[in-house]
């Protein structure tokens, strides 16, 4: 009964500690949430607008002769977006999975758990630089249009809410032929559409890797936020439950004390 007690005791403890631990954790995420969120919309914007730009250039009959629409090369890129850490539910896992069914691609990996599922030199994607962004978009678009490959991807987790992040893929390159919008013919480029089509691309694709980056943080701490909440939850519902055992062992360990004094009171009469 006395190993029982001090077993119970132990695991109380235990659990307490993890208890500390998740609510810790879900502290420093709820801290990070209005700076992800805000910073993920900022980045939205950007990328919103550098994607109408794009959409309008890319439905201009003179673009259609753009190596940018036209790839000679062969071959995949995907550019691969997971987390700094873990303990953030299926965020990573998701993004992984997905990244299972796809074709083979040579992989750019930033987040530090991509990095070491594929072995390439630790990229934070919570420090992510604007400044990366545009180095890796310049390099992807000199080689896109060297022939090195012919698609690009960016896969990311998209921010649907703070319950709600979706692992998905974005293809970036090439353009696809857009149908004309209306009002679309009033906007005159200097010195002509396929040049200015040309100097917009980088900056639409470093645009959207910092978009993709921003959104993907954004959806890892709140995935976290949701795992160390449910992971609380459920350690103080053992914590519950170990205690009501605890007493229940306390309580039978004082009433055999009381019994076994009882009968040696009784044998010391007779």
């Amino acid at each position: 009964m006395g190993a029982d007690i001090k077993s119970l005791r132990t695991r109380i403890r235990s659990v307490d500690s993890t208890l500390h631990l998740t609510k810790a954790m879900g502290l420093v995420a709820s801290s990070k949430i209005r700076r992800a969120t805000r910073d993920m919309n900022r980045t939205r914007e950007y990328a919103s607008a550098m994607q109408d730009v794009v959409d309008v250039l890319r439905a201009a009959p003179e673009c259609e002769r753009s190596p940018y629409m036209q790839p000679s090369g062969e071959g995949t890129r995907l550019i691969v977006i997971a987390g700094d850490r873990g303990l953030a539910g299926g965020y990573n896992a998701n993004v992984f999975r997905l990244a299972a069914t796809l074709p083979e691609a040579e992989v750019i990996a930033i987040g530090k758990r991509a990095c070491d599922r594929y072995g390439q030199e630790t990229v934070s994607s919570e420090h992510y630089p604007a400044t990366e962004a545009k180095k890796l978009a310049d390099r992807l678009c000199r080689e896109f249009l060297e022939g090195k490959f012919s698609r690009l991807g960016i896969l990311f987790t998209r921010y649907k809410s703070m319950i709600s992040q979706e692992a998905t893929v974005q293809w970036i390159l090439p353009l696809e032929k857009a149908e004309k919008k209306e009002g679309g013919g009033d906007t005159i480029f200097e010195p002509d559409e396929q040049t200015v089509l040309g100097g917009a691309v980088p900056v639409y694709v470093s645009g959207m890797i910092s978009a993709c980056v921003r959104e993907s943080f954004a959806s890892e701490v709140a995935a976290r936020r949701m795992a160390m909440d449910s992971a609380g939850k459920n350690a103080q519902e053992m914590i519950d439950r170990l205690q009501l055992q605890y007493n229940r062992a306390r309580q039978n360990s004082i009433t055999q004390e009381i019994t076994e004094i009882v009968a040696g009171q009784g044998s010391d009469r007779i």
